[in-house]
């Protein structure tokens, strides 16, 4: 709400005109991109298909524990690329258990090398770092690196990591800077930590680990670790994976702890030490029974949130105005921010989704309407995502508890089941949070309101009904649609028994 109220003093333009010309007048750039991630990449791409004069300034600041790393921003670098293959570095490990069932004659147990996966890894990341410079270049955008700050509406200072300085003018300025991991202000000890940032790029094994939080990249990361054989603990303030469905989040969580993730529940962190065997003594408090409790660890990992990068843009040069709230840019429906030619996207923009598909696609459509003819406006309802921990959640639309809020309980009817991929029989694998989740409107057509779903390959199963979800499909239209034998995602169109029934879910034939 504070941020609403603060938009409404502010004009909303953006009619798609675009610049008054190509650069090369009044400004040196048609287009200025503060950000090389995901979003202002795909932004100044796109933009220079129109032949206009685009720049790119991006430049990574070391993390706290003295990592840095190059062109992509946190998705390619320390997100979602590396995330994604450790996590089925976890998975192949798992495969490996189940193949000795299938016939396969394997030495057990196995061990996991993680210098091997890192120095794979990290050579992927390095690699889509180049190709991100050699497409900036095919597309004769300018790309520097840079740490750029504002000096006035149209004027920004770029420095370089020599102290360099260069004076960049535009038409059109994107801000585009993601956010960085958080480090709590009031534990002592806190510098001691890692984070996200750094995991990565670890060359050595983390060793017996300790994650603070409970946000999906705590739970990713215990999940990938722990499925890599190492020792990890959680250590949880409230309730995981807030913001998404809370039935959902408990699944997961509980089949992290019986994935061999152990998880401290209502505890926080007081002090962390650092112990002359050179291991990490974490001092934390249970806030129900008000005991305090101690272990060391050989890595402590924080995980509890992140933070806009916007605090050394000198933004108040230009204008623009952000929640004091949240640190982020408050924008309108068009990305525009409070000064009229100057735009926000991706995880800094106040009120959007923090996922890399959403910032290229808004990154795009603004090019589209700041020098095409395009009217088109990113869409950001219904928005499927995916939790990559051992047993994936897959998600879209609304949470139960967000169609309850909106349209009351009386007037929700949600669908669900428990189910058995085959995958899990032959292996023997404990299938107990396996389960799919459809929540709809009660009257009419039941128009599907948000769709649920933990199990293998969540993500690729969520991807397809999305689009029905998008085209406002409803719960007869998912019924009369024939599933495919065998696959997990079938049990999503056979779902028939309702919440409001109170009978057992559980899937038990064809």
């Amino acid at each position: 709400m504070a941020a609403l109220r603060l938009w409404s003093r502010f004009r909303r333009k953006g009619d798609g005109r675009g610049a008054r010309g190509l650069a090369g007048g009044k400004y040196e750039y048609d287009l200025l991109v503060i950000g090389g991630g995901s979003g202002g990449l795909a932004c100044s791409k796109e933009a220079a298909l129109y032949d206009r004069q685009v720049a790119v300034l991006d430049y990574v600041e070391l993390s706290p524990k003295g990592t840095r790393w190059g062109l992509g921003g946190t998705c390619v670098n320390v997100g979602c690329i590396p995330k994604k293959l450790m996590h089925h570095a976890a998975l192949l490990g798992g495969a490996i258990k189940d193949a000795k069932n299938y016939g396969w004659d394997l030495s057990l147990p196995v061990h996991h090398d993680w210098g091997t996966m890192a120095n794979a890894v990290q050579s992927h990341v390095k690699s889509l770092n180049w190709g991100h410079r050699v497409q900036l270049q095919d597309r004769k955008v300018k790309y520097m690196n840079l740490k750029g700050v504002f000096l006035d509406k149209h004027t920004v200072q770029g420095e370089s990591k020599q102290g360099e300085k260069t004076i960049l003018t535009a038409e059109n300025i994107v801000i585009a800077t993601g956010g960085r991991p958080r480090y709590p202000a009031d534990v002592p000890g806190a510098e001691l930590g890692i984070s996200s940032d750094d995991i990565f790029w670890l060359k050595d094994s983390p060793g017996k680990t300790l994650i603070i939080g409970a946000s999906y990249v705590a739970l990713e990361c215990a999940g990938f670790l722990t499925g890599v054989g190492l020792d990890i603990s959680l250590l949880v303030r409230s309730i995981p994976l807030r913001g998404f469905d809370q039935q959902m989040a408990h699944l997961v969580t509980d089949h992290l702890t019986s994935y061999g993730t152990r998880v401290f529940w209502k505890c926080i962190p007081i002090k962390i030490e650092k112990l002359d065997s050179g291991k990490l003594q974490v001092i934390w408090k249970n806030l129900e029974s008000d005991v305090e409790e101690r272990e060391s660890f050989d890595t402590v990992m924080w995980a509890i949130g992140r933070a806009p990068e916007t605090g050394g843009l000198r933004l108040d040069k230009a204008g623009v105005q952000i929640n004091p709230e949240t640190g982020k840019v408050i924008v309108g429906d068009n990305e525009e921010t409070s000064t009229s030619h100057i735009y926000a996207i991706g995880d800094i923009a106040e009120g959007r989704p923090e996922l890399t598909p959403t910032a290229i696609k808004a990154g795009k459509l603004l090019a589209h309407r700041l020098f095409g003819k395009s009217t088109e406006l990113m869409d950001y309802d219904n928005v499927a995502t995916a939790v990559f921990t051992p047993l994936e959640y897959g998600c879209v639309g609304l949470s139960e508890q967000e169609a309850v809020q909106r349209h009351g309980e009386d007037n929700i009817e949600v669908y669900h089941a428990y189910y058995k991929p085959l995958e899990f029989a032959v292996a023997e694998r404990d299938a107990s949070q396996c389960y799919v989740k459809l929540v709809c409107l009660r009257e009419g057509d039941q128009r599907i309101l948000g769709l649920h779903f933990t199990g293998p390959n969540a993500g690729e199963v969520i991807q397809g009904f999305a689009l029905g979800i998008k085209c406002n499909a409803t719960y007869s239209q998912l019924a009369s649609t024939v599933g495919i034998h065998p696959t997990c995602a079938e049990d999503v169109n056979k779902l028939k028994i309702t919440k409001r029934l109170g009978v057992d879910p559980t899937v038990t034939a064809c």
